[in-house]
């Protein structure tokens, strides 16, 4: 099953939903991890704005399970704690858009060229590999539970007041050739964007072409 197929299955479920919270709970915050997340944030986000009651700070694309995929594969290759690395991920949530900033990755690491094409590559077609690990028969689910839950965690922490927190996720960008945009975010009572570096440039070309 290709996120094409899954647009057409979810593109419409989506939209039903989102025409309830904008109507019911227009002031919630709309986490979207049903993909293709990079159609389905803009499918939500028009249907708020139909409404009249859309606000751009209060509607996430969850892309959190690029960010534990890099974190747990680096790992992997560094012997390292998944648990105390943070690579950040950037750009969107499928293919080559993923763009992970192995550059800014807390500890700092290197790679060989060589590795780190393969590394970047598996990263972004991490979700391919499950596919077919599952001979097509379904796709990520725990590790996608658990990545939906750590997001939705840091938005509630977040939300109660706590400060610090730090999320990427697909959202409107206005510093991006992009309409919409996958950005670490400092979570707080505005949800305002954090400060990042657009770094991995090649990657960056490819990602806006797409």
């Amino acid at each position: 099953m290709t996120r094409d197929d899954l647009f057409n299955t979810n593109a419409t479920i989506v939209a039903t939903l989102a025409a309830a919270c904008a109507k019911h709970c227009p002031e919630a915050m709309i986490c979207i991890i049903a993909n293709p997340v990079n159609s389905t944030i803009p499918i939500t986000s028009e249907v708020f704005k139909k409404q009249g009651v859309y606000n751009p700070n209060r509607i996430f694309g969850v892309t959190t399970l690029d960010i534990v995929r890099a974190n747990t594969f680096v790992a992997e290759l560094k012997g390292l704690d998944p648990a105390r690395v943070n690579v950040p991920v950037i750009g969107g949530h499928a293919g080559k858009t993923i763009i992970p900033l192995i550059s800014q990755c807390t500890p700092k690491v290197e790679f060989p060229e060589d590795q780190l094409k393969t590394l970047t590559g598996r990263i972004q077609e991490a979700g391919t590999e499950v596919v077919k690990a599952k001979a097509g028969a379904g796709s990520a689910t725990l590790s996608m539970a658990y990545a939906g839950a750590r997001f939705v965690f840091s938005v509630v922490d977040a939300m109660n007041g706590k400060e610090g927190v730090v999320e990427c996720s697909f959202v409107r960008s206005e510093e991006t050739e992009c309409s919409y945009f996958s950005t670490p975010l400092l979570l707080g009572v505005c949800f305002r964007r954090w400060a990042y570096t657009l770094a991995e440039p090649e990657l960056l070309a490819v990602a806006f072409l797409l």
